[in-house]
């Protein structure tokens, strides 16, 4: 086949230069934003009377009857052709006849490939709101349901005081939702259209590049033609986005391996979402946080990839950026496969109420609160800290728990301690008495997720709005 470049060559292509040039075997799932481009491109070229009102209706028509052909599986997309590009334009052609080689006028595959970039980020970033809203739903329906789920929370991997869980999946709340706003962030700077930049210096054709920015979404034409073809800014975004995402997931991997294990028995795992061992019949493996888990790597190691392509590259367009596809399309699949399981499991997990309080009462997350109750009586909290050091190696020494010690053992050490000193240290107090903004106590978080949920429910509203946009200028 006949490259699109090719009138200046007087030989052929080597063979394995050309299987390390063409793109076609990763680019190929750009098919649609590829004939969504081109319709708006020939649609604009027909208005500006630079193709006539007929050659118009003949490209646009034969554009959509590929789509519809390629959509059905009637029309495979062919790994001999150099890119999509000159797939789409190629099979064009032969449909309508010369009419079809007029579908390029105006444009340049620099502006081509930048514009389906853009449109394919556009689609995914907005797919990612959608997902992030699903699992942040779940999250809350978890919250909901644990405002009273008492467990022991955690610095240095040590027990240090009594939270709910609740309280525990609201910190992953404020996480996710911040993945939300990020990914909702990239799609709102994303506003100009690359097309009509040309190859880098524009064209001498009479474009409206206006008309053709606004058939596709965009706010306007990209400002500085250059810059047009050769911007992949917003790719580093949502790769660094994805990477923070994949953190995320990865930090809550960590966590639901350890609660998992023998040693904490806080969840169970769903048996759709676990797997066996070959050897061991007893094991029940916590397969999908690990490899979320390990995966996280390997969308960290696409962000470095284009980082380092980009670094060093003069303007304009360069071969080099070809290489931003094959590292995008591996991490959006990541991610989005990472959270669809990771969502899933959290839906179906089953979480050991009983281990959990029991963890939070034998491991002195209370010790704090005894402080207080210490300082609260006018004991100062330096003093207030050793003197509940020393009742807590006490405890150790017996092997009980500080509300399990005999108030006569309190009072050997200090005597300000009463028998309102038990109702001081329960889990109950130690816990509700935390009111303030973002506080654990069941009040708080109450009102935590009252705004959580207030906050799903206005940006379901606007997906829902910004899907019905979608179909209608589609």
């Amino acid at each position: 086949m006949a490259q699109l470049w090719g009138g200046r060559f007087t030989k052929e292509t080597d063979q394995l230069v050309k299987e390390f040039n063409d793109s076609i075997r990763f680019d190929k799932r750009l098919y649609r934003q590829d004939i969504k481009g081109s319709i708006a491109h020939v649609e604009m070229l027909g208005k500006q009377q630079i193709l006539t009102e007929k050659e118009r209706e003949m490209i646009v028509s034969g554009l959509r009857q590929l789509l519809l052909e390629i959509e059905e599986g009637s029309l495979e997309i062919s790994g001999s052709y150099e890119d999509i590009h000159s797939f789409i334009e190629a099979n064009l052609t032969e449909r309508i006849g010369e009419a079809g080689k007029k579908l390029h006028t105006g444009r340049s595959r620099n502006d081509q490939v930048a514009l389906d970039m853009k449109l394919y980020v556009r689609e995914e970033v907005g797919k990612f709101q959608q997902l992030l809203l699903r699992f942040l739903q779940v999250l809350l329906s978890i919250m909901e349901e644990h405002t009273e789920t008492v467990m022991p929370g955690f610095t240095h991997l040590q027990k240090a005081q009594p939270i709910t869980l609740a309280h525990h999946m609201g910190a992953y709340f404020e996480m996710f939702r911040r993945d939300f706003f990020r990914m909702k962030h990239l799609e709102e700077t994303m506003t100009t259209c690359p097309l009509g930049s040309g190859a880098l210096a524009g064209t001498t054709y009479p474009l409206d590049r206006m008309y053709t920015a606004r058939l596709l979404g965009f706010q306007e034409p990209s400002g500085n033609s250059i810059d047009g073809v050769s911007d992949r800014d917003y790719l580093l975004e949502l790769l660094s986005d994805l990477s923070v995402l994949m953190m995320h997931l990865s930090r809550f991997s960590e966590e639901i391996i350890l609660w998992n294990s023998n040693e904490y028995q806080f969840v169970e795992i769903d048996d759709a979402y676990s797997t066996g061992s070959s050897i061991m019949p007893q094991k029940k493996n916590p397969d999908i946080a690990e490899l979320v888990r390990g995966k996280c790597g390997r969308v960290y190691g696409a962000l470095q990839s284009l980082l380092t392509t980009m670094k060093g590259l003069p303007l304009a367009y360069n071969k080099d950026m070809q290489e931003d596809k094959e590292q995008v399309f591996d991490a959006i699949d990541t991610t989005r496969m990472c959270l669809k399981l990771f969502t899933g499991m959290m839906d179906t997990i089953r979480f050991r109420k009983e281990k959990m309080e029991e963890s939070a009462r034998h491991g002195f997350t209370n010790a704090t609160d005894a402080a207080d109750y210490l300082v609260n009586k006018g004991v100062p909290f330096r003093d207030a800290h050793g003197i509940i050091g020393a009742l807590v190696l006490l405890c150790v020494e017996k092997g009980i728990s500080l509300d399990q010690l005999e108030l006569s053992e309190y009072q050997k050490i200090s005597s300000v301690f009463a028998e309102d000193i038990y109702e001081a240290i329960s889990m109950d107090t130690c816990i509700n008495k935390r009111l303030t903004t973002g506080g654990p106590a069941k009040e708080a978080m109450e009102e935590s997720i009252k705004n959580y949920a207030a906050f799903i429910g206005t940006y379901e509203k606007e997906q829902t709005a910004k899907e019905e946009k979608e179909w209608s200028r589609s």
